[in-house]
């Protein structure tokens, strides 16, 4: 059998992400913000050697990039494509029924992120699905022949005061599948937008230190007036009663 030999090496990437410590780094940076080894240590419950030399694999490999601040040292993902990548192999693997949550604030931690979220930069979970789906169901997106933003959609977002990057090399919109719902999200500088401007409007908000968000009574107000939705209440998308530490 024969290779390319200037092809892609899809394996060593896969390679990366084969190590749980490093998927789960790769999973909580999914919030979009820069992380510390101790933080990142601490949320995949390995020493801080450990997570180093795991993180300095992933900055070699391009999934993560570093910042410095003067003596801090702080990860990221590298770019949204990475983002999307992590989160479509989620979508793929097999949920670890056997392995229930370890306390009740873990359950409704998992709750909390299965109803709203970040992924990366856009919105994912429940409330992303309920508005990508809305969306196309008032023809702001079309699906036939690839995901498209369309002539409506470009006028609906004008109308919410949300602009688009001038020049980017990042697609208007992209399918991004939702690893709790295992339905695309809207991803792309469209999604990256509309989520920007959530956080703005107040329409959402995040839950403590997590990514999980919640839905707002703004929001949900604005949700019902601008896309139609009318069943993403309190109840189903607001924060559990035990919190989220």
């Amino acid at each position: 059998m024969s290779h390319d030999a200037g092809g892609p090496d899809l394996a060593a990437v896969a390679a990366l992400l084969a190590d749980r410590t490093r998927a789960t780094f790769c999973m909580a940076l999914l919030d979009g913000r820069a992380w510390t080894a101790g933080e990142l240590a601490r949320a995949a419950g390995v020493a801080p050697p450990t997570a180093t030399g795991h993180l300095n694999l992933l900055v070699e490999g391009g999934l993560l990039a570093e910042v410095r601040q003067g003596r801090h040292r702080y990860v990221r993902l590298a770019d949204p494509r990475v983002a999307e990548v992590i989160e479509n192999l989620a979508a793929l693997g097999p949920r670890r029924e056997d392995a229930p949550p370890r306390s009740l604030s873990a359950a409704s931690r998992n709750r909390a992120l299965a109803r709203g979220r970040t992924c990366y930069d856009h919105l994912a979970g429940t409330v992303g699905v309920a508005i990508t789906d809305a969306m196309a169901g008032r023809g702001l997106l079309d699906w036939g022949g690839g995901l498209r933003l369309t002539e409506d959609g470009a006028a609906w977002l004008d109308a919410l005061g949300i602009a688009l990057p001038g020049s980017s090399r990042r697609p208007a919109v992209r399918a991004c599948l939702d690893w709790t719902e295992r339905r695309p999200h809207l991803a792309g500088a469209v999604g990256a937008a509309l989520c920007g401007h959530a956080f703005e409007a107040g329409w959402i908000t995040r839950i403590g230190t997590t990514r999980a968000v919640a839905l707002t009574d703004t929001g949900r107000s604005a949700l019902h007036e601008h896309l139609g939705i009318a069943h993403l209440g309190i109840a189903h998308l607001g924060i559990e009663p035990l919190g989220i530490a």
